[in-house]
Protein backbone atom coordinates (compact mmCIF):
# COMPACT_ATOMS: atom_id res chain seq x y z
CA UNK A 1 0.00 0.00 0.00
CA UNK A 2 1.29 3.34 -1.05
CA UNK A 3 2.47 5.40 2.12
CA UNK A 4 0.66 8.94 1.95
CA UNK A 5 2.80 12.15 1.60
CA UNK A 6 1.99 14.47 3.91
CA UNK A 7 3.61 18.29 4.20
CA UNK A 8 5.65 19.23 6.55
CA UNK A 9 4.22 21.35 9.13
CA UNK A 10 4.89 24.82 8.92
CA UNK A 11 5.86 26.69 11.78
CA UNK A 12 3.79 29.79 13.25
CA UNK A 13 5.91 33.00 12.77
CA UNK A 14 5.44 36.40 12.24
CA UNK A 15 5.12 37.53 8.42
CA UNK A 16 4.66 41.27 8.60
CA UNK A 17 7.28 43.35 9.64
CA UNK A 18 6.14 46.93 10.64
CA UNK A 19 9.14 49.66 10.78
CA UNK A 20 9.78 53.04 10.95
CA UNK A 21 12.59 54.85 8.62
CA UNK A 22 14.83 57.62 9.90
CA UNK A 23 13.59 61.16 8.43
CA UNK A 24 16.08 62.48 6.09
CA UNK A 25 15.50 65.90 7.17
CA UNK A 26 17.66 68.12 5.03
CA UNK A 27 20.69 66.20 4.78
CA UNK A 28 19.50 64.24 1.50
CA UNK A 29 19.35 60.30 1.44
CA UNK A 30 18.76 58.34 4.62
CA UNK A 31 20.10 55.07 4.80
CA UNK A 32 18.25 52.46 7.21
CA UNK A 33 19.61 48.85 7.53
CA UNK A 34 17.04 45.88 8.61
CA UNK A 35 18.24 42.44 9.60
CA UNK A 36 15.82 40.05 8.88
CA UNK A 37 17.46 37.43 11.03
CA UNK A 38 18.35 39.96 14.00
CA UNK A 39 13.69 40.51 13.97
CA UNK A 40 12.63 37.08 13.33
CA UNK A 41 14.54 35.97 16.53
CA UNK A 42 13.45 39.38 18.47
CA UNK A 43 9.77 38.82 17.40
CA UNK A 44 9.19 35.04 17.64
CA UNK A 45 11.64 34.53 20.55
CA UNK A 46 13.69 32.21 18.31
CA UNK A 47 17.50 31.77 17.53
CA UNK A 48 17.20 32.51 13.43
CA UNK A 49 20.92 32.56 12.08
CA UNK A 50 22.35 35.28 10.16
CA UNK A 51 23.70 32.90 7.41
CA UNK A 52 20.57 32.23 5.40
CA UNK A 53 19.06 33.80 2.17
CA UNK A 54 15.65 35.07 3.08
CA UNK A 55 12.90 35.10 0.86
CA UNK A 56 10.46 38.66 0.74
CA UNK A 57 7.53 38.90 -1.17
CA UNK A 58 7.17 42.34 -1.12
CA UNK A 59 7.78 45.86 0.74
CA UNK A 60 5.05 48.38 1.39
CA UNK A 61 5.74 52.33 2.16
CA UNK A 62 3.30 54.22 3.55
CA UNK A 63 3.37 57.75 3.07
CA UNK A 64 1.30 61.37 2.71
CA UNK A 65 4.38 63.26 1.45
CA UNK A 66 6.31 63.07 -1.37
CA UNK A 67 9.81 61.42 -1.91
CA UNK A 68 11.85 58.56 -3.10
CA UNK A 69 12.77 55.02 -1.77
CA UNK A 70 14.70 52.70 -2.68
CA UNK A 71 15.44 49.34 -1.62
CA UNK A 72 18.43 47.29 -1.43
CA UNK A 73 20.94 44.28 -0.64
CA UNK A 74 23.74 42.33 -0.89
CA UNK A 75 24.59 41.05 -4.49
CA UNK A 76 23.29 37.97 -5.84
CA UNK A 77 26.42 36.97 -7.46
CA UNK A 78 28.68 33.80 -7.00
CA UNK A 79 31.65 35.69 -6.16
CA UNK A 80 29.60 37.53 -2.42
CA UNK A 81 28.00 33.64 -2.04
CA UNK A 82 32.03 32.50 -2.12
CA UNK A 83 33.30 35.36 -0.32
CA UNK A 84 30.98 34.81 2.30
CA UNK A 85 31.79 31.01 2.58
CA UNK A 86 35.30 31.55 2.67
CA UNK A 87 35.00 34.04 5.44
CA UNK A 88 32.62 32.28 7.60
CA UNK A 89 34.85 29.20 7.12
CA UNK A 90 38.00 30.89 8.16
CA UNK A 91 36.50 32.26 10.62
CA UNK A 92 34.85 29.03 12.55
CA UNK A 93 38.55 27.22 11.68
CA UNK A 94 39.73 30.26 13.37
CA UNK A 95 37.88 29.77 16.52
CA UNK A 96 37.81 25.84 16.24
CA UNK A 97 41.58 25.68 16.42
CA UNK A 98 42.03 27.64 18.84
CA UNK A 99 39.66 26.26 21.48
CA UNK A 100 40.52 22.75 20.74
CA UNK A 101 44.14 24.08 21.41
CA UNK A 102 42.78 25.20 25.03
CA UNK A 103 40.64 22.21 25.75
CA UNK A 104 37.80 24.88 26.52
CA UNK A 105 35.16 23.48 24.48
CA UNK A 106 32.80 23.66 26.66
CA UNK A 107 32.73 27.60 26.66
CA UNK A 108 31.95 28.12 23.30
CA UNK A 109 28.91 30.54 23.21
CA UNK A 110 25.67 29.07 22.88
CA UNK A 111 24.58 30.87 20.18
CA UNK A 112 27.92 31.52 18.56
CA UNK A 113 27.19 32.49 14.74
CA UNK A 114 29.18 34.64 11.89
CA UNK A 115 27.69 37.46 11.46
CA UNK A 116 28.79 40.67 9.32
CA UNK A 117 28.39 44.08 8.42
CA UNK A 118 26.83 44.85 4.90
CA UNK A 119 28.92 47.92 4.25
CA UNK A 120 30.70 51.11 5.74
CA UNK A 121 26.90 52.55 5.85
CA UNK A 122 25.77 50.04 8.27
CA UNK A 123 29.72 50.29 10.26
CA UNK A 124 29.11 54.41 10.56
CA UNK A 125 25.66 53.90 11.50
CA UNK A 126 26.73 51.37 14.63
CA UNK A 127 27.52 53.22 18.18
CA UNK A 128 30.70 52.26 19.08
CA UNK A 129 32.20 51.96 23.17
CA UNK A 130 35.55 50.95 24.49
CA UNK A 131 35.18 47.66 23.63
CA UNK A 132 33.63 47.70 20.28
CA UNK A 133 29.61 48.20 18.80
CA UNK A 134 27.37 48.95 21.27
CA UNK A 135 24.09 49.24 19.44
CA UNK A 136 24.20 48.16 15.71
CA UNK A 137 21.38 51.35 15.37
CA UNK A 138 19.66 48.63 12.82
CA UNK A 139 15.66 49.08 12.44
CA UNK A 140 13.36 47.18 14.75
CA UNK A 141 9.64 45.82 14.37
CA UNK A 142 7.22 47.95 15.80
CA UNK A 143 3.57 47.00 16.92
CA UNK A 144 0.40 48.91 16.29
CA UNK A 145 1.52 52.05 18.70
CA UNK A 146 4.67 52.28 17.41
CA UNK A 147 6.76 50.58 20.33
CA UNK A 148 9.70 48.39 18.80
CA UNK A 149 10.58 44.97 20.28
CA UNK A 150 13.03 44.08 22.91
CA UNK A 151 15.77 43.04 21.33
CA UNK A 152 18.56 40.31 22.87
CA UNK A 153 22.31 40.26 21.99
CA UNK A 154 22.86 40.60 18.50
CA UNK A 155 26.97 40.60 17.71
CA UNK A 156 28.98 41.15 14.52
CA UNK A 157 31.46 38.29 14.02
CA UNK A 158 35.31 39.60 14.32
CA UNK A 159 38.45 37.56 12.98
CA UNK A 160 42.04 37.79 14.75
CA UNK A 161 44.90 38.75 12.58
CA UNK A 162 48.17 37.49 14.29
CA UNK A 163 51.30 39.88 13.88
CA UNK A 164 49.52 42.93 12.05
CA UNK A 165 52.00 45.52 10.81
CA UNK A 166 54.57 44.16 13.49
CA UNK A 167 55.35 41.38 15.74
CA UNK A 168 53.17 40.81 18.45
CA UNK A 169 50.46 42.78 17.63
CA UNK A 170 47.26 41.67 16.86
CA UNK A 171 44.30 43.01 14.64
CA UNK A 172 40.70 41.87 15.90
CA UNK A 173 38.42 43.21 12.88
CA UNK A 174 34.88 43.05 12.39
CA UNK A 175 33.87 42.01 8.36
CA UNK A 176 31.58 43.64 6.14
CA UNK A 177 30.64 42.39 2.47
CA UNK A 178 30.80 45.44 -0.01
CA UNK A 179 33.15 47.76 -0.76
CA UNK A 180 36.64 48.51 0.60
CA UNK A 181 38.67 47.93 3.90
CA UNK A 182 37.33 50.30 7.22
CA UNK A 183 39.64 51.63 9.47
CA UNK A 184 40.22 53.76 12.38
CA UNK A 185 37.77 52.80 15.36
CA UNK A 186 35.85 49.65 14.63
CA UNK A 187 38.04 48.51 11.68
CA UNK A 188 36.16 46.02 9.22
CA UNK A 189 37.53 44.14 6.33
CA UNK A 190 35.54 43.94 3.23
CA UNK A 191 34.94 40.46 2.35
CA UNK A 192 34.66 40.47 -1.33
CA UNK A 193 37.97 42.73 -1.32
CA UNK A 194 39.47 40.14 0.47
CA UNK A 195 37.82 37.41 -1.37
CA UNK A 196 39.55 38.71 -4.79
CA UNK A 197 42.55 39.60 -3.08
CA UNK A 198 43.40 35.80 -2.13
CA UNK A 199 42.29 34.28 -5.28
CA UNK A 200 44.70 33.82 -8.81
CA UNK A 201 43.41 35.52 -12.22
CA UNK A 202 41.98 33.69 -14.52
CA UNK A 203 43.95 34.57 -17.58
CA UNK A 204 47.08 36.75 -17.62
CA UNK A 205 46.34 39.85 -19.87
CA UNK A 206 45.95 39.84 -23.59
CA UNK A 207 47.13 36.05 -24.19
CA UNK A 208 49.89 35.47 -27.05
CA UNK A 209 47.58 35.64 -30.28
CA UNK A 210 48.97 34.84 -34.04
CA UNK A 211 50.16 38.63 -35.40
CA UNK A 212 48.71 38.87 -39.29
CA UNK A 213 49.07 41.13 -41.38
CA UNK A 214 31.99 41.59 -52.36
CA UNK A 215 29.17 42.16 -54.25
CA UNK A 216 25.41 42.17 -53.94
CA UNK A 217 25.94 38.43 -52.62
CA UNK A 218 28.42 39.20 -49.68
CA UNK A 219 27.16 35.88 -48.49
CA UNK A 220 28.61 34.12 -51.35
CA UNK A 221 31.27 36.44 -51.77
CA UNK A 222 32.42 35.67 -48.45
CA UNK A 223 34.18 32.39 -49.43
CA UNK A 224 35.94 33.81 -52.74
CA UNK A 225 38.93 34.07 -50.28
CA UNK A 226 41.84 33.29 -52.78
CA UNK A 227 45.07 35.05 -51.08
CA UNK A 228 43.02 37.50 -48.46
CA UNK A 229 42.83 35.07 -45.42
CA UNK A 230 44.58 36.88 -43.58
CA UNK A 231 42.17 39.27 -42.33
CA UNK A 232 39.97 36.56 -41.61
CA UNK A 233 42.27 34.55 -39.38
CA UNK A 234 42.65 38.08 -37.97
CA UNK A 235 38.67 38.13 -36.70
CA UNK A 236 38.92 35.22 -35.35
CA UNK A 237 41.87 35.15 -33.51
CA UNK A 238 41.72 39.11 -32.38
CA UNK A 239 38.17 39.58 -31.60
CA UNK A 240 37.12 39.06 -28.05
CA UNK A 241 40.17 37.25 -26.71
CA UNK A 242 40.05 38.47 -23.87
CA UNK A 243 37.32 38.46 -20.51
CA UNK A 244 34.44 40.20 -20.52
CA UNK A 245 34.36 41.36 -17.72
CA UNK A 246 37.39 43.47 -15.34
CA UNK A 247 40.10 40.92 -14.48
CA UNK A 248 41.23 42.64 -11.22
CA UNK A 249 38.83 44.13 -9.67
CA UNK A 250 35.21 42.13 -8.54
CA UNK A 251 31.40 43.82 -8.41
CA UNK A 252 31.20 44.85 -5.13
CA UNK A 253 34.56 45.18 -4.20
CA UNK A 254 36.57 48.16 -3.19
CA UNK A 255 36.53 49.98 -6.66
CA UNK A 256 34.05 48.12 -9.02
CA UNK A 257 30.13 49.11 -7.49
CA UNK A 258 31.31 49.21 -4.06
CA UNK A 259 27.80 49.68 -3.06
CA UNK A 260 24.68 47.14 -2.07
CA UNK A 261 22.77 45.91 -5.34
CA UNK A 262 19.60 47.50 -5.77
CA UNK A 263 16.38 45.38 -5.28
CA UNK A 264 13.88 48.05 -6.35
CA UNK A 265 12.77 52.30 -6.33
CA UNK A 266 9.76 54.06 -6.69
CA UNK A 267 8.87 57.52 -5.90
CA UNK A 268 6.08 58.70 -4.09
CA UNK A 269 4.37 61.57 -5.65
CA UNK A 270 1.10 63.97 -5.03
CA UNK A 271 -1.08 61.26 -7.29
CA UNK A 272 -0.21 57.95 -4.70
CA UNK A 273 -3.33 56.46 -4.12
CA UNK A 274 -3.54 56.19 0.00
CA UNK A 275 -0.15 57.06 0.60
CA UNK A 276 0.57 53.47 -0.14
CA UNK A 277 3.74 52.85 -2.33
CA UNK A 278 4.61 48.69 -3.40
CA UNK A 279 8.02 47.74 -4.12
CA UNK A 280 8.95 44.16 -5.29
CA UNK A 281 10.04 41.46 -2.75
CA UNK A 282 12.54 39.09 -3.93
CA UNK A 283 16.19 36.94 -1.92
CA UNK A 284 18.00 38.74 0.63
CA UNK A 285 21.17 37.46 1.37
CA UNK A 286 22.16 37.27 4.89
CA UNK A 287 18.55 39.09 5.66
CA UNK A 288 20.28 42.54 5.52
CA UNK A 289 18.22 44.53 3.64
CA UNK A 290 18.99 48.75 2.97
CA UNK A 291 15.90 51.13 2.94
CA UNK A 292 17.42 54.47 1.49
CA UNK A 293 15.05 57.32 1.66
CA UNK A 294 14.50 61.13 0.57
CA UNK A 295 12.10 63.66 0.77
CA UNK A 296 10.96 66.25 -1.90
CA UNK A 297 10.23 68.54 0.89
CA UNK A 298 13.25 71.00 2.18
CA UNK A 299 12.68 70.29 6.05
CA UNK A 300 12.53 66.27 5.48
CA UNK A 301 9.21 63.67 5.34
CA UNK A 302 6.29 65.61 6.95
CA UNK A 303 5.55 62.42 8.43
CA UNK A 304 8.00 59.87 8.66
CA UNK A 305 7.18 57.36 6.51
CA UNK A 306 6.85 53.81 7.62
CA UNK A 307 7.48 50.31 6.30
CA UNK A 308 5.91 47.31 6.30
CA UNK A 309 8.11 44.02 5.07
CA UNK A 310 6.04 40.75 3.81
CA UNK A 311 7.87 37.56 3.98
CA UNK A 312 6.86 34.73 2.86
CA UNK A 313 6.02 31.60 4.94
CA UNK A 314 7.92 28.44 4.83
CA UNK A 315 9.56 24.99 6.06
CA UNK A 316 12.57 26.71 7.71
CA UNK A 317 11.29 27.26 11.08
CA UNK A 318 8.04 29.64 9.67
CA UNK A 319 9.61 30.82 6.62
CA UNK A 320 11.13 30.65 3.46
CA UNK A 321 15.08 31.25 3.19
CA UNK A 322 17.83 28.77 3.16
CA UNK A 323 20.95 28.58 4.40
CA UNK A 324 23.85 30.61 2.64
CA UNK A 325 25.88 27.32 2.14
CA UNK A 326 23.28 26.09 -0.42
CA UNK A 327 22.87 29.59 -2.04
Amino acid sequence: MARKRTMKKIEPATLTLKFRLTNSGDNGYTADTVDLSQCASAVNRRFYRQGLNWAVAGFTVLSKSTGQITIQKLPDTWQMSNAWQKGMSHWLRQQDEAVEEGSSESAVARFRDFKILADSIQHNNATFGPDGIVNLNNLLPLDISGNPVMEGEWEISQIVIPNYTAPGVNYEPYLHMVGDDIGGVGGSKALIKGYENSRAFPQSPDPVSPSLGSPDNWLRAMFDVGDNSDLIVQNATDKNDNLPYDQDNYPGGDTNMPYMQINDEAFITASTIGGKTNLRGGTFPCGLVRIRNKSNDAGGWSETPQLLIHLVPGPHRGYMCESMQEM
